[in-house]
């Protein structure tokens, strides 16, 4: 069972975030590389943003965006697991308001699919 963090509360929602990178364990996977979809949930308290419409009172979809394309299009990684781990730390150690994060890796070459609570 999740955590009252995931289930309760609000959070940011990046959906269907597309990247080519070059992951995997099998040596293809390395050589041609393949495009892989991400979702992004980050929980985090969104009150002071709803009511005064300043970015300045969230996190920017761009900021955790970046992370991710960073990750997908950086250094190859044999796991998803791997990949997704890289993800949500980063999202919680640069962004200390946001208090849980759950990352989805899936590769579209394989149609595997990796979840990941952080």
């Amino acid at each position: 069972m999740e955590s009252d963090a995931l289930i309760l509360g609000d959070k940011l929602i990046l959906r269907g975030l597309s990247f080519y990178g070059f992951h995997g364990a099998i040596p293809e996977e390395r050589k041609l590389g393949q495009k892989f979809l991400v979702d992004i949930d980050a929980w985090m308290d969104l009150k002071a943003a709803g009511k005064s419409d300043h970015l300045s009172d969230t996190i920017s979809y761009t900021e955790i965006y970046d992370i991710a394309k960073e990750a997908l299009e950086g250094s190859p990684h044999n796991l998803l697991e791997s990949v997704a781990q890289k993800i949500a730390v980063t999202t919680l150690t640069n962004h200390k308001q946001i208090s849980a994060v759950r990352v989805k890796v899936e590769s579209l070459m394989w149609q595997f699919r990796v979840n990941l609570i952080a």
